[in-house]
């Protein structure tokens, strides 16, 4: 069955760097936006008997970049693709996975039903931030983890004198997994959310005096969890080179502003979304190509 890959305009330079790793040319797709704000989908490709590929984030803005997914999934859908397969290497609406107050709406679900609407077999993702949203879809999703691709790019620094610190307790796990993988020891970061986008530190276990921080976590939105975390280690006297490693590195709001005013020295992150230029410190993006190529494979073989 023939692959065919195109790309929405969320991460443009993923979508080219999927379809180089897979052989295959990107396919053509007129994406137009009308005065009215309307966007307006147009294949220039026949997809008819084809394998589609979609590759597109829904990073912010959020609800215009999923609208888009599903437009082109549904002219690939009246173009007579035989299977579309969503690469969303990040996916927004993945913390919204339960209620936990009366009265509010189950973003995560909902976006489950749309995308099974646009008639996608197969959903593509990388590290959810949180993994029980695979019990909102339908269809399958295979769930990608690129830990062990960061993991291996902050191996240089991970040296005597460093330590994995967990900015909260959601993230220990993923931070245990990097302790153990780079063999150092473990500090746990209690947090307490104020709200949407503000966050205080309730506490700190374990031992970051004199030791270089790697601080670990899955995603930075606002910079609020990281900011604070990078301020906890430092009263606590940690040497003055902090390292942050997170998968999706949004980067909204006041989230500059927040870092620039912390000892943060580099920012190790995916291209899961476009990355932010002109940061305060060094920023080494680690490319998921080649992690995404090697499920697309494995799921074309599957459907001969």
């Amino acid at each position: 069955m023939d692959l065919t890959i195109f790309t929405g305009t969320a991460n443009r330079p993923l979508g080219e760097s999927l379809a180089r790793a897979l052989g295959r040319p990107l396919g053509k797709c007129q994406l137009e936006r009308f005065p009215d704000g309307e966007l307006h989908v147009e294949l220039q490709e026949d997809v008819r008997g084809c394998n589609v590929c979609l590759v597109q984030p829904t990073s912010p803005p959020v609800g215009e970049n999923l609208l888009e997914l599903l437009l082109m999934a549904d002219a690939c859908w009246r173009g007579g693709a035989t299977r579309l397969t969503a690469v969303v290497p990040y996916f927004g609406y993945a913390r919204h996975d339960r209620r936990s107050r009366p009265g509010e709406a189950l973003g995560g679900r909902l976006v489950a039903d749309l995308l099974e609407r646009g008639h996608f077999d197969r959903i593509v993702a990388v590290n959810l931030h949180t993994a029980s949203l695979e019990g909102c879809f339908a269809m399958p999703l295979e769930h990608l983890d690129a830990a062990p691709m960061l993991a291996d790019a902050v191996r240089p620094l991970a040296g005597p004198g460093a330590v994995v610190v967990s900015p909260d307790l959601g993230a220990v796990k993923l931070a245990e997994r990097y302790a153990r993988t780079l063999g150092l020891p473990l500090a746990i970061v209690h947090k307490r959310r104020d709200s949407g986008a503000n966050v205080s530190v309730q506490g700190l276990v374990g031992e970051v005096k004199g030791l270089r921080p790697i601080i670990i976590d899955d995603l930075i939105s606002t910079a609020g969890t990281i900011a604070a975390t990078a301020e906890t280690v430092r009263k606590e006297g940690c040497a003055d080179e902090i390292t942050v490693v997170a998968t999706h590195a949004l980067l909204v709001g006041p989230a500059l502003e927040r870092l620039s005013k912390v000892p943060i020295r580099r920012l190790i992150s995916t291209d899961s979304v476009v990355h932010r230029t002109e940061l305060p410190f060094q920023h080494q993006v680690v490319g998921l190509a080649p992690l995404l190529a090697d499920a697309i494979h494995r799921i074309t073989a599957q459907g001969r």
